[in-house]
């Protein structure tokens, strides 16, 4: 893959379709910081699923794509739960908790957690340098949350915990996907999505049904917030994801996962524009050491990038 990769000149629609996916992604954390504190995380966590599914239902009609789950759905909707319910129900937690660029940033943190999760439970190897990239995430971590912004010092904890907990799940998924599916013959990713999305759905349904009998009355009648979760839904789900696999078709796995470091600085940017976030030095020197840590554990080993 390697060579393949090196070989393709990235175009300026390339670099375009990139930078539009990290724009759109980053958006998804204002998103959820605009409609879960209105109408609280599970409900925000439910739509932002459910809407992700119609879209990728009414790209599958009409993209006449074949329903050939080829035996796999049952193993889809349980990754859905693992991949889609679990980390958008956490990142609408936190959403209450913390600026969106805060979640943003330790969302980039899943190549860490999931360097952590191959080594200590599916037997992967990792090297020094990965392990350099480890040791520098979890500083950064620690910097963000003990020297980030004072105001949320109160709450910080349990929303930075809430993240984690999402980048696990998203860590998990990645292995058992491998496992489960690619192993297996592999399967469309389009079906994979739209699966994973009626597992999601079907695993937030209960605690939606739960919320709405014995939660606090909600105010349904706002606009901006089902704006945000129309937005959450089509766009940052169902249009993010055509996107990403248009990218990795084009540019390669490798060259894609550099979003991770894009979506953070637009998270920021859009919080400061539309909710007047601001961040303080100790988030941005946490950043910075987070973003190193994920190079180096994304960038490929010089061993394995001459031998693919």
């Amino acid at each position: 893959m390697g060579n393949i990769e090196m070989g393709h000149k990235m175009r300026a629609i390339d670099y375009i379709r990139l930078l539009t996916l990290a724009a759109i992604w980053g958006a998804s954390f204002l998103f959820m910081r605009i409609a879960s504190p209105a109408i609280g995380p599970v409900n925000t966590a439910f739509f932002r699923v459910f809407f992700g599914l119609i879209g990728l239902a009414f790209i599958i009609v009409i993209i006449r794509k074949s329903m050939a789950f080829r035996g796999k759905l049952g193993k889809i909707l349980i990754l859905g739960a693992i991949n889609s319910g679990i980390p958008f129900l956490m990142y609408s937690i936190a959403a209450i908790l913390l600026p969106a660029g805060y979640s943003a940033i330790l969302n980039a943190t899943t190549p860490l957690t999931g360097a952590l999760i191959g080594f200590f439970i599916f037997s992967e190897s990792l090297t020094i340098k990965k392990w350099l990239g480890v040791t520098l995430g979890i500083v950064g971590i620690t910097v963000i949350t003990t020297v980030g912004d004072s105001n949320i010092v109160g709450n910080i904890y349990i929303g930075v915990t809430a993240c984690i907990i999402a980048t696990i799940g998203y860590g998990f998924a990645g292995f058992l996907t491998r496992k489960w599916i690619t192993q297996q013959g592999g399967l469309d990713p389009t079906l994979v999505a739209f699966g994973s999305q009626i597992g999601a759905t079907i695993f937030l349904a209960p605690f939606l049904i739960w919320n709405l009998s014995s939660g606090p009355s909600i105010d349904w009648l706002q606009g901006d917030v089902w704006i945000s979760l129309l937005a959450v839904g089509f766009v940052c789900t169902s249009l993010a994801y055509i996107l990403y696999f248009r990218l990795i078709a084009d540019i390669g796995p490798l060259r894609s996962l550099t979003v991770t470091f894009l979506v953070p600085p637009f998270a920021v940017l859009w919080g400061f524009l539309v909710l007047d976030e601001t961040i303080s030095s100790g988030f941005l020197v946490g950043s910075l050491i987070v973003l190193l840590s994920v190079w180096l554990i994304v960038s490929p080993d010089a061993k394995k990038s001459l031998s693919h």
